[in-house]
């Protein structure tokens, strides 16, 4: 239009020059449902324990009082059912709203692993398919009063990734790493597609920072010196936590046992969750 502005956000014609907004994108709610925060737990790269450090997030919101829920975004690798131990099939609503699994300390859970037959079937969709189906687990399913809304995304920076970045209304991210330094370099790649999209960092995880000798006591760095602190600061982020080794934290997960883990690792996790606005 030869009159634009180029103020989209004022105009109400439907042209070719009109930009599309980030709210634009956004994939609104059932008119049931109710979600109030949504936190994002990534990582730039495979096996640093994401789908543990969602399970600890959702386990200590849970234990703060708040109404939490876990979408397990990872759709070809599953994991959070067998974290929490659930395994009943969800079903749907007379409306045709999924109903999400509750765990035994109230948390939901919405995973394509409890829409399989069996849990070790694999899911050979492509990335569209992935996407849909995340928008599906958004807008299709009855969230009900959720305070805190989980999402274990998978790895990297691919499809599904940029599908909640740009499809769900993040309340920022929290982003997991390991010690090596290669993990290093990954860590900053999703700090910067993080940027790029413009969606908050709540701050960073460690896992697998150290191992406590039983013995006597001293950590010891098993991958090498951490460089958490170097990224955190290079980036102004704070660093959430760091898990130790512990085959107690291994052995809950496996066990579907992660709301019976006393340690509280994540506490400062906690604090900066509840003091979002």
């Amino acid at each position: 239009m030869s009159d634009c502005n180029h103020d989209c956000g004022s105009c109400g014609m439907d042209c070719a020059e009109r930009e599309t907004s980030p709210e634009d994108m956004l994939i609104k709610l059932h008119e049931r449902s109710s979600v109030k925060k949504v936190i994002g737990v990534v990582s730039g790269k495979g096996g640093v324990g994401k789908s543990t450090v969602t399970s600890l997030l959702a386990t200590g919101m849970n234990r703060a009082g708040y109404k939490t829920a876990v979408m397990d975004a990872d759709i070809t690798g599953p994991s959070i059912p067998k974290a929490f131990g659930v395994k009943e099939t969800l079903y749907g609503t007379p409306e045709g709203l999924l109903v999400p699994a509750t765990t035994k300390t109230g948390i939901d859970v919405v995973s394509v692993n409890l829409l399989l037959e069996n849990d070790t079937d694999p899911v050979l969709w492509r990335g569209p398919i992935l996407g849909g189906v995340i928008q599906q687990f958004w807008s299709e399913t009855l969230w009900q009063n959720i305070d805190y809304m989980f999402v274990d995304m998978p790895p990297g920076t691919g499809d599904v990734p940029l599908t909640v970045f740009q499809s769900l209304p993040l309340s920022g991210i929290v982003i997991v790493a390991s010690p090596q330094e290669l993990v290093g370099m990954i860590v900053e790649k999703a700090v910067n597609m993080a940027r790029m999209m413009n969606v908050p960092i709540l701050g960073l995880v460690e896992n697998m920072s150290y191992l406590v000798c039983p013995d006597c006591g001293k950590k010891i760095s098993v991958f090498g010196e951490s460089h958490i602190m170097d990224i955190a600061a290079k980036y102004s982020l704070p660093v959430l936590g760091r898990l130790p080794i512990d085959s107690k934290l291994s052995a809950a997960c496996d066990n579907g046992a992660i709301e019976d883990l006393e340690e509280n690792y994540l506490a400062d996790a906690v604090t900066v969750l509840e003091n979002i606005e």
